[in-house]
């Protein structure tokens, strides 16, 4: 099954995109889940155990679901690494890496910029604020992408020489 797969650059931008979607989606959601936790909390009819269900739900964003972001954004880390160790590659091919890297670096900006747009919003604003590991994580997305990267590529082209 992992024989076709590869740790490379399409691993990364990978890992970029899903971390920024997971992210948005994760943002939206404790956004409704606040304006609906609010709406229940002002509503009379509604049992005070279901208002106590309702804030506990909404209490899980800025713990739960923002740490297990960080533990995602790890183990998508730790997954291209060992799949990039099972990957033979001549060291010649480091400057078309490199470029990519490059390449790969300036789309991650645009992601974060993406984010960032999303998460400064007014009505977006204090929920941002609330989940530091994933503003944090989707605000310094290049510098995590290139320094991954070198990580990624270091395990790459070192292991050729290892093998020979």
């Amino acid at each position: 099954m992992l024989k076709n797969k590869k740790g490379s650059l399409q691993d990364i931008i990978f890992a970029a995109v899903v971390l920024l979607f997971f992210g948005i989606v994760v943002l939206f959601g404790y956004k409704i889940s606040t304006e609906f936790d609010n709406q229940i909390q002002a509503n009379d009819v509604i049992e005070s155990h279901g208002k106590a269900a309702s804030t506990k739900l909404v209490s899980y964003y800025p713990g739960v679901i923002d740490n297990t972001f960080l533990f995602f954004t790890v183990a998508l880390s730790v997954v291209t690494l060992v799949l990039a160790a099972l990957v033979r590659i001549h060291p010649i091919f480091i400057p078309f890496y490199f470029l990519g890297l490059v390449i790969i670096i300036f789309l991650s900006g645009l992601l974060s910029n993406i984010y960032q747009e999303m998460a400064s919003d007014t009505n977006l604003i204090s929920q941002a604020n609330d989940l530091t590991f994933i503003s944090n994580i989707l605000n310094q997305l290049p510098f995590i992408v290139g320094i991954f990267g070198m990580v990624l590529m270091i395990v790459m082209y070192k292991l050729w020489s290892i093998q020979e």
